[in-house]
């Protein structure tokens, strides 16, 4: 089964960096305001360059003067699988298997946008609807 994992990036500003392992890398998604449990939220996601799967595990501080600099966490891993959909199609349908994140999401790239996505969490049994996001480090 495929892998996932949220990192919490403290760089200019706070977001998450949600990360699945698809055909060999991690696809990646910069997500501002985190992910939710709560199926009224849609998260803008913004989709960024993929990733090498060994950075699934990183935890630690990208040095000032590096795209990206600040600390790194992991908020979220775990496995994942892929229900329906594709990259190519612009709309993934997940059941997440974390901590954290559990049970079904969509994935759905924004109409006209290339790059823009919305993650939003599928009414099911693991939906929170008073869901607030906290962070690792404060």
């Amino acid at each position: 089964m495929p892998v996932f994992v949220v990192h919490e990036h403290h760089a200019t500003r706070l977001h998450f960096d949600l990360r699945l392992e698809m055909k060999g890398v991690l696809k990646s998604w910069a997500v501002p305001k985190g992910p939710s449990m709560n199926p009224s939220d849609k998260r803008l996601s913004i989709l960024v360059e993929d990733h090498d799967l060994e950075y699934a595990d990183f935890e630690g501080t990208i040095p000032e003067g590096t795209y990206g600099a600040g600390e790194v966490l992991i908020w979220d891993a775990g496995e994942y699988e892929l229900r329906s959909g594709s990259l190519e199609s612009g709309r993934i349908e997940i059941g997440f298997r974390g901590k954290k994140l559990k049970g079904g999401f969509v994935l759905a790239r924004m109409s006209g946008k290339e790059k823009e996505w919305l993650l939003i969490k599928r009414k099911d049994d693991f939906a929170e609807h008073d869901f607030a996001l906290k962070a690792e480090k404060t």
